[in-house]
């Protein structure tokens, strides 16, 4: 009953990286560049592999799910941060739960799909006379399905209850961004379900999809370990290494920030760490997928003939 004669917050500030005019200018030049290359680098692997018919398997598949998520997860950022770097800190109660849906709907997804990912990987190295009926189109339309939709109702869930709560007080957020962690700190009613959730949601995503990628990889370590040749290894292994760096890294970044307690320090080391999993990988996977894939130089110089 006291929650009720307490003004209920319509906006909120967002606490930026810092308040020194010359110092946002140059974050602003940062962050609008890896804006920029993100967008161009997985924009361009969408539409190469959408292009190229030599690339309409399931492995790439899938990558032009995650430069999609890519895609989404860094709009969803990145472009109120620049604003706020130049100009307001703020952000409506709005527009927070709609970053919040969005941005929690994208991580969940990429979860989801590195899991998918590492199970394509599997199949192709440990039982590729096998491969194409156990990847077949339908099998991957439907895990790509499930790893959208799966992710869009936890998303849905988490949302909605964030909605159910009073926000009544401060409504200072100690980070950049809307996330689960920082929004529950500023709560003036029990934020007991929410936490529920997201011990599910953890245990879900990043737990359970964590040690099955891992169980993929075990089996696919040593199968690659089986083949006498050492040309056999290197190329057996090559077909996965740029996915085994990139969930290292992003695991690594969103099990930082949703497991360890949103207080002290650790929020000002969650605002690095958001940054690596909003704009850092983002703008990296499309280097780390292509850099050295032949058959992607492949399609890009058919795509743009002045490259040699």
């Amino acid at each position: 009953m006291a929650v009720t004669n307490q003004t209920v917050v319509t906006v909120f500030i967002l606490q930026g990286f810092s308040e020194t005019p010359p110092l946002q200018l140059v974050l602003f030049s940062i962050f609008f560049f890896l804006y920029i290359m993100a967008l161009a680098g997985n924009a361009l692997i969408v539409v190469a592999i959408s292009l190229d018919s030599g690339l309409h398997t399931p492995m790439y598949f899938f990558l032009a799910n995650l430069a999609i998520l890519d895609i989404g997860c860094t709009t969803t950022v990145l472009p109120k941060l620049l604003e706020n770097l130049v100009d307001k800190k703020s952000i409506s109660y709005v527009g927070c739960m709609t970053q919040l849906y969005f941005l929690t709907w994208f991580l969940g997804a990429e979860l989801l799909l590195f899991t998918a990912m590492a199970y394509d990987r599997y199949v192709a190295i440990c039982h590729p006379l096998h491969y194409t009926t156990m990847m077949s189109r339908r099998v991957c339309i439907l895990l790509a399905g499930s790893v959208w939709a799966v992710s869009a109702i936890s998303s849905s869930v988490h949302t909605g209850l964030m909605i159910q709560l009073i926000f009544c007080g401060p409504n200072k957020i100690k980070h950049f961004l809307c996330e689960i962690p920082t929004l529950l700190l500023l709560s003036c009613t029990s934020t007991y379900l929410n936490n529920i959730m997201i011990v599910i949601a953890d245990i879900y995503f990043g737990v359970i999809n964590f040690m099955l990628t891992m169980l993929s990889y075990g089996f696919i370590i040593s199968s690659i370990l089986k083949i006498r040749t050492t040309e056999g290894k290197k190329k057996a292994f090559s077909t996965c290494s740029s996915h085994l760096i990139v969930v290292t890294i992003y695991y690594t970044t969103v099990i930082y920030t949703y497991i360890l307690p949103g207080s002290g320090s650790s929020m000002d080391n969650g605002k690095i760490v958001a940054v690596l999993y909003t704009t850092i990988s983002p703008t990296l996977n499309p280097l780390i997928y292509t850099l050295r894939n032949k058959d992607f130089k492949t399609a890009l110089k058919k795509m743009f003939p002045f490259i040699k």
